[in-house]
This record gives C-alpha cells, structure tokens and sequence, in this order.
C-alpha cells in the first residue's frame, strides 16, 4: 500500500464501520476502498468488518482491502467475535494489510491513531457499577480493560494531533436515535473518560449504533462521530465520512 505523505500538513481520513461482509457476498467494497484511498489519506474502519466473525467473511473483506491503495486502519466489533476467533479475523485482515489497532498505537505522517473495540457499560446515572454478582463485575471489568488499553494507546503517542477509533460509543449522544433502553448495551462512558485524559486527541469515530445520531461531543469537547455506514451514508449520500485532521 502507499504511504505517501499528504501534500499539506492536515490529514485527511476516510471512516466506515459496520461493513458486515457476509460469506456470499462477492467483492462488496472493492470499488469502494479504491473510492476512499482517491479521497483520503488513511482509511478507518470502526469494528463489524464481518457479519459473524468467519473466517471466509475475512478473507472475502481482506481482497478488497488490497484495493486500497492508502493504509488502513481500524478495530474489530462485537460481530467480529461471534465465531469466538478474533484473532483468526484480525490476522488475515492483517496479511491483506490492515493495521488493527488494540494493543498497539500507530502514527502515520504526524497523526496518531489509537483504537480498541470497547464494550458495553452505559453512560450517567445507567452506567453499570462493579457490585453484586459476579458476571455483572466481569462485564464492568471488561469495560474497566478496554478503557486502560485506549488510555494507554493514547499515552504512548507523541503526537500533537491523534485520532481515537471505536467500536462502541464514548458517549450517549451518538446513539440517540437508538432505543434508549438499550444505551447501555451500545458503549461505554468509560471509554470518554479515557480520550478525555488527552489534549492531543482531535477526532473520535466509532460504529455500532446503525440507528443512531452523526455527532456529539464528550465532556471535553472533543468532537465524536458515529460512522456506521447506515448513519452516514443518508447525511452524505456515500457510506464514508470524510475528516480532516
């Protein structure tokens, strides 16, 4: 893939989530990743690259990430796990050239790029507390794990401008248009409370809500942007949305 530096110093980044390659589907994004690498300088995708989390569904995805012709990076979704391989998942999209982010922050061209799935948890008064059984303290711990790994992909970056990439959602506002009993079970407020550590970070995308708002901001004010395809492509009339950074 190309890694060739921007013509000015903003970076400009093509974002998509909730892909949901199917095992029948035959080259789905292919013209698409070429549309993007025309349009932007870094593609990202934002988790539910597959439908089930197959490994055919990755490796029909992974022909058409070697469309691209910019670098592309992202995180898995919750849909990538259904099979319980995400690892099989995120290691042929890796051959196809995809840097997955989770345990490791990246930069391209001065722009950090730090990512996980996140997880589920709620926001304010609804936010899941660490009390009573112990499979309600799992799922807070596991929310509580996904929060240190973004604060520390954030961390180790020396950027002056970084970009955080989700799965789940930071922050209430992005998923109204959602059920509102179901919030918890589309992101974490947690996840918000790590990106807010950081005066470095500019940008927050995420999938997952396919129903949910286009924008909001977290307590800091740092931007948030809901790019499930299902979201953005009514506002746009294309299944992207384009940043500068």
């Amino acid at each position: 893939m190309s890694t060739t530096e921007p013509t000015t110093g903003a970076m400009t980044i093509a974002a998509i989530g909730d892909l949901h390659v199917t095992e029948a589907a035959t080259r789905p994004y292919s013209e698409l990743f070429k549309e993007m690498s025309d349009q932007a300088d870094v593609i990202v995708l934002c988790g539910d690259l597959t439908n089930f989390g197959k490994t055919k569904e990755a490796e029909i995805l992974a022909e058409d990430i070697r469309c691209a012709t910019r670098p592309v990076i992202g995180v898995l979704g919750n849909h990538d796990h259904e099979c319980g391989q995400p690892e099989a998942v995120a290691q042929i999209l890796h051959q196809a050239g995809m840097t997955i982010l989770d345990e490791q922050a990246v930069e391209l061209h001065g722009v950090g790029f730090a990512g996980v799935k996140g997880f589920l948890g709620g926001f304010g008064r609804g936010e899941l507390a660490p009390f009573g059984e112990a499979p309600l303290k799992a799922i807070v711990e596991e929310a509580n794990n996904e929060a240190r790994k973004l604060e520390n992909g954030l961390r180790s970056l020396r950027t002056e401008r970084s970009v955080a990439v989700l799965h789940y959602a930071p922050i209430p506002q992005t998923l109204e248009g959602e059920p509102i009993e179901i919030f918890p079970w589309l992101g974490s407020a947690r996840l918000a409370d790590a990106i807010d550590r950081f005066d470095h970070v500019r940008l927050v995308v995420h999938g997952h809500a396919h129903h949910g708002a286009y924008e909001g901001r977290t307590r800091a004010g740092i931007p948030v942007y809901n790019v499930a395809q299902f979201v953005v492509r009514p506002k746009f009339d294309r299944p992207y949305a384009l940043f500068t950074v």
